[in-house]
């Protein structure tokens, strides 16, 4: 949990699905009331290093790539109008494990129940259940708009 004196750390795992958005915008609704920030993580990786896509065109290609998408999502979820302070990081590697680390010390974490590479039938995807199985702090896992009513 956040140390006394210190700004709320809401972290939110963004990887451009639509659950991902609806995250993003719960954990900025959440900051907002408790008077806390919003950590946007973001992972990413290179195709080959990610599965068996084969060989990675060129990193620096692939980082571009992410920044843009980073990006993008922020802007089409708040527009020029950020609720809350927003800390955006992209980071490199697996996004669970970054996700499980950037949960140290955060009042919260926040997920999508699905993410872009998620199974149509699977209630959770496999990076929101580790994460609501091993982060540091209590966990949110948000249904994209109009599911689970």
């Amino acid at each position: 949990m956040a140390g006394s004196g210190s700004v709320p750390r809401v972290v939110v795992g963004v990887d451009g699905s639509a659950s991902s958005q609806e995250a993003l915008r719960w954990a900025a609704r959440h900051a907002q009331l408790i008077g806390g920030m919003v950590e946007a993580v973001c992972a990413w990786d290179t195709p080959s290093e990610a599965g068996w896509a084969g060989p990675a065109t060129e990193p620096g290609f692939d980082l571009e790539q992410a920044r843009r998408g980073f990006a993008e999502e922020i802007r089409t979820v708040f527009g020029d109008h950020k609720p809350v302070e927003v800390r955006e990081e992209l980071v490199r590697g697996d996004p669970s494990e970054i996700l499980v680390r950037a949960s140290e010390g955060a009042e919260l974490l926040v997920v999508g129940s699905r993410g872009r590479g998620g199974f149509a039938r699977a209630m959770l995807g496999s990076v929101s259940q580790r994460c609501a199985q091993h982060a540091a702090c209590p966990v949110v896992v948000v249904r994209p708009p109009g599911k689970g009513k």
